[in-house]
């Protein structure tokens, strides 16, 4: 074993000196060594912002394991509904997703200091003492924060992805010791091109005028013309995050920094264990609804690219990306685009049949219908679907809860989804593509180690397997069902199945005697089949009675 492995691993198990611990990276460079990812964070102070969000509690949960003896993570917090921040650290170290570092090291929350913070307010809402910490001990910045809400209003999707990120880096750039600055911006930030290499594109306003226009109009005039303004962007997510790239680039100065754009961010395809997700946001949404039967159409391009990057990918990308940033401090800004469409593909149309196999296997409780359905390309089938398969039942429904004293939900249930659906359309209607040059490059920099602990290569993965662990991460970790009561889940279907079998065969003889019965073509083709399943009937009856 040599001297560098035996450290780390020393430093993994939790010994009191790290490899590089504080060591400086023009000492490490004099001395001709080169340290492992992990390594490289240990003694290291990181600042995360969004640390309660997905991405943030992934990043976070990553770097105490990989990393135990990283300094301290501090993270941005805002008081939220009424809990102080300390109370939200408390409850978001005690979720699941953390079982495996509390197994380890059961003090890690020690390493987690929180910093009271708004990012639409000026410098950030940061205390000047707390500012003053932020200066002196920060190494490497994690900038997660972001809205993701695809319809917000143009001002308050400009604050929090462009305006929050301008304030962050006028605070790096005051920071005494920072090596490297990781910006995550998404995929879908230069949608409007089919080709999207890992450059920043130059948007057609600065961010500064903008910032200036929304500033005094009134916000019923602004929403009016926000249209005009995102110009060829499906929505004010994916424009502000490319005026946030911009800004970035346009603000750098001498600090190191990277963006990392991942695509549809998806549950955790390894660590810290398989399926892990927390959150209903779009996709996450619609795959609950499926499982529940609620929803039985969605319009997209089968043939189209499912462009899903798990979180532990991207995650894992970011990282290694804070490490060759800090080392070797590139001349120019590095873009990666995480995404696995040009080297895994996979495809709405195949993810269709994988979901459905997924529930039939392991349904989901109190499932409102079977889970059916199909995808569909074609407006007018998927209009006439919504019609007879969401809107229809969902109405029928409400009825019955009126009946019965209670409030009725499932139309305004539908309603929300139906316009969630209808922004998402435009990502699953379409494939990009993405070039992956530096991706790959930094994969080939680590070591044959570092690539099974920060593992982004997504050539490996099955997409089926993954799937499944993704379904089932919904029925555990967003809905809390328990795996027990899968039995009970498989027979509460197949008393929906008996009866959706009465139900059609109702309707069947009421359009019969209706519509059909008063035929006498109709009676005359009714007689007939009656007669001829007779005749089957009696046959196989004699075939059966000459065997024995």
């Amino acid at each position: 074993m040599s001297k560098e492995t035996s450290l780390l691993t020393s430093t993994c198990r939790g010994g009191k000196q790290g490899l590089f611990k504080g060591t400086s990276i023009k000492n490490v460079e004099a001395e001709g060594t080169m340290p492992s990812v992990a390594a490289y964070y240990s003694g290291k102070s990181v600042l995360v912002t969004g640390a309660t969000g997905f991405m943030g509690k992934v990043l976070i949960e990553k770097l105490l394991r990989s990393s135990p003896n990283v300094k301290a993570i501090y993270i941005l917090v805002r008081p939220k509904a009424g809990q102080l921040i300390q109370n939200r650290v408390e409850n978001m170290v005690k979720c699941k997703l953390f079982d495996r570092v509390r197994e380890e090291w059961p003090n890690f929350h020690e390493k987690i200091k929180p910093i009271n913070a708004e990012l639409t307010q000026p410098e950030l809402g940061i205390a000047p003492e707390d500012a003053a910490e932020l200066l002196s001990e920060v190494n490497i910045v994690f900038h997660c924060a972001a809205t993701v809400r695809f319809d917000e209003p143009l001002k308050l999707a400009l604050w929090l992805n462009v305006r929050a990120t301008q304030q962050l880096l006028v605070l790096a750039h005051q920071m005494q010791h920072l090596e490297a600055f990781i910006h995550f911006s998404t995929a879908y930030a230069n949608c409007n091109r089919k080709h999207i290499e890992e450059v920043v594109y130059s948007p057609p306003m600065e961010p500064k005028k903008l910032f200036d226009l929304v500033e005094w109009m009134d916000e019923s005039l602004l929403e009016e013309i926000t249209p005009k303004l995102i110009g060829d962007w499906p929505n004010t997510y994916t424009f502000t995050k490319a005026l946030g790239e911009y800004l970035v680039q346009q603000e750098k100065g001498n600090l190191n920094i990277a963006i990392i754009r991942p695509s549809i961010v998806g549950a955790s395809w390894r660590e810290p264990f398989p399926g892990w997700i927390d959150n209903i946001n779009h996709f996450n949404g619609f795959l609950i609804a499926a499982g529940k039967g609620i929803i039985r159409t969605v319009k997209c391009n089968l043939e189209a690219v499912a462009d899903i990057v798990p979180v532990d990918v991207a995650i894992s990308l970011s990282l290694a990306a804070g490490w060759y940033t800090a080392f070797h401090r590139p001349k120019s800004m590095l873009v990666y685009n995480c995404t696995t469409g040009g080297m895994n593909p996979y495809h709405w149309g195949e993810m269709e049949h994988d979901i459905l196999a997924a529930f039939k296997r392991n349904p989901l409780e109190e499932a409102f219908r079977i889970p059916g359905g199909q995808l569909t390309s074609s407006y007018l089938k998927h209009q006439f679907r919504t019609v007879v398969s969401h809107n229809i039942p969902a109405f029928l429904y409400d009825l019955y809860l009126r009946l019965t004293g209670r409030k009725p939900r499932m139309m305004k249930l539908l309603s929300r989804l139906h316009k969630s659906m209808s922004t998402f359309e435009y990502f699953s209607s379409c494939t990009w593509e993405w070039s992956s040059d530096n991706t790959n490059m930094l994969l080939n920099q680590l070591s044959p180690k570092d690539k099974q602990l920060f593992c982004f290569d997504v050539q490996p993965l099955n997409w089926s397997e993954y799937m499944e662990n993704y379904c089932l991460g919904a029925k555990k970790y967003l809905l809390n069902e328990d795996m027990a009561g899968v039995p009970a889940a498989k027979q509460h279907l197949r008393k929906l199945r008996k009866i959706q079998y009465t139900v059609n065969t109702i309707l069947l003889v009421i359009v019969w005697h209706v519509f059909i019965a008063r035929s006498t073509v109709a009676q005359n083709i009714g007689s007939f089949v009656v007669d001829l399943s007779s005749k089957f009937f009696n046959y196989f009856r004699r075939s059966n009675l000459l065997r024995y």
